[in-house]
């Protein structure tokens, strides 16, 4: 399947799942948006996007797994360089959202880290946030801006059937 409108539409990635993304711009024949995703010596992130995304629809695959703060901070500095260099929407693609499990407080002095962890994407320019069986749905809430919440368990049923 090729994506007629491949010069609107740009994919960039971090260091959580390169193959995830590099497999999803194969499906739809689209190169992988060129950037430079490293560190400084400090161990800061690095970013440098190395092409026009003026203008342009762009997504960023990278889940929030282990190492979570370090995948996390990938994502945003990537979506602030996106936003800087004039994207005209970020929709982040994060198949594990980190730090849902921290939904709510269950004690007193507690953060709500999965909303602080919203309020960190919208502010670094996230337009759009599409992602997989959240910890629990309200955290759709958390945001204000669209989210799209997908479930897994259909596939995973699907695939268990075909194997019998």
């Amino acid at each position: 399947m090729a994506f007629e409108d491949g010069k609107k539409l740009k994919i960039f990635t971090g260091n959580a799942n390169p193959a995830l993304a590099k497999e999803i711009c194969d499906y739809l024949g689209l190169p992988l948006g060129e950037a430079f995703v490293g560190r400084f010596n400090n161990g800061e992130v690095q970013i440098m996007i190395d092409e026009s995304v003026r203008g342009k629809d762009v997504f960023i695959i990278q889940p929030t797994s282990y190492p979570v703060n370090d995948n996390l901070m990938e994502l945003m500095v990537i979506a602030d360089a996106l936003k800087r260099a004039s994207a005209r929407h970020i929709t982040a693609v994060v198949p594990y959202y980190g730090y849902a499990r921290q939904d709510r407080k269950t004690r007193g002095r507690e953060p709500i880290t999965a909303k602080l962890v919203a309020n960190l994407m919208q502010t670094a320019g996230i337009t759009r946030l599409v992602t997989i069986d959240l910890h629990a749905g309200q955290i759709q809430g958390f945001f204000d801006v669209p989210v799209d919440h997908l479930f897994g368990a259909s596939i995973l049923a699907k695939y268990i059937n075909e194997k019998n």
